[in-house]
């Protein structure tokens, strides 16, 4: 049986350390914390990674696609490893939750946020997990479109990295390794 963790995220050095790339963070910490790697794979549109649990798979994965396009890779990696929707995990940014908080819930709408609108476009439903990381909503009059695509300050990367590292620490448990 195959689990799906991917983490949704912009390519490229310029959106790396941006607040709308903490789901490819995610999957990156928790791929070096398992001693994987994650490899390009451009049939896939994505960087793809393996961990074995058992006698279950996890399969890592962030998508190289920009992130209202996130949908169509994680379809093929899906559809290819035959992955059940309770069994996909999707981490991303949420300006729903405040900063160093985050939540994980199943079959939720896309609430406004564009990667996973493409991944429900894709999949046709939203019958999977989402890994939700608080970045909490602009203020100082900053477009919603800016503020994801910026750096978190200092106190927020902070409160951030202590929330992936809670997430991370219960994340064995959640997959089932």
């Amino acid at each position: 049986m195959y689990k799906l963790l991917v983490g949704l995220g912009n390519p490229g050095k310029s959106y790396q350390n941006t607040r709308h790339n903490l789901g490819s963070f995610l999957v990156e910490k928790y791929t070096q914390r398992h001693h994987a790697e994650l490899l390009k794979k451009p049939g896939f549109k994505a960087n793809i990674g393996q961990i074995r649990a058992g006698e279950s798979k996890i399969i890592l994965a962030t998508p190289a696609t920009f992130m209202n396009l996130s949908g169509q890779p994680i379809s093929k990696i899906i559809n290819f490893y035959k992955i059940t929707p309770q069994n996909i995990y999707v981490a991303h940014d949420d300006l729903d939750i405040e900063v160093g908080e985050s939540k994980i819930q199943f079959d939720r709408g896309p609430a406004g946020h564009n990667g996973i609108k493409s991944i429900i476009e894709q999949l046709s439903n939203h019958q999977f997990w989402r890994i939700r990381i608080g970045i909490n909503h602009p203020t100082d009059n900053i477009d919603v479109e800016d503020y994801v695509l910026m750096p978190p300050t200092t106190d927020e990367k902070s409160k951030i990295n202590q929330t992936i590292d809670k997430i991370l620490d219960s994340l064995d448990k959640i997959l089932g390794l």
